[in-house]
């Protein structure tokens, strides 16, 4: 992944709804939400969470299929796990157990974890 792509990818995380959105997204895989439940549920204006929508799947962290009348929306984690991997490619120089501790914490990902 280019260096230009992972910046626009975090910028476009870096805003409080676009995060909240993707953390929803992310919690509702495989299966993904329509726009207007998402805006439903974060409470936003459908105009302002459309305008949230494409700054996020222009930084490829979502991806969209229309269904009948709806566009679901689903977090594009191969994307995510792409940027997460060029933040860390270099990580521990050549000694596996600095980095450790990182990739377990990756590896637990359950349901019942804490959502903070």
């Amino acid at each position: 992944m280019e260096t230009s792509r992972v910046i626009e990818s975090f910028s476009a995380l870096a805003q409080e709804t676009r995060l909240e959105v993707f953390r929803l997204l992310v919690r509702q895989e495989p299966d993904g939400l329509a726009a207007g439940e998402i805006a439903r549920q974060l409470s936003v204006p459908h105009a302002t969470m459309s305008a949230h929508l494409a700054v996020l799947s222009r930084a490829g962290l979502v991806v969209s299929r229309r269904q009948g009348r709806s566009i679901i929306y689903r977090a594009n984690l191969s994307h995510m796990q792409e940027a997460i991997r060029f933040l860390v490619r270099d990580c521990c120089a050549g000694h596996p157990e600095v980095c450790g501790p990182l990739a377990e914490s990756l590896i637990g990902c359950t349901p019942s974890q804490d959502r903070e």
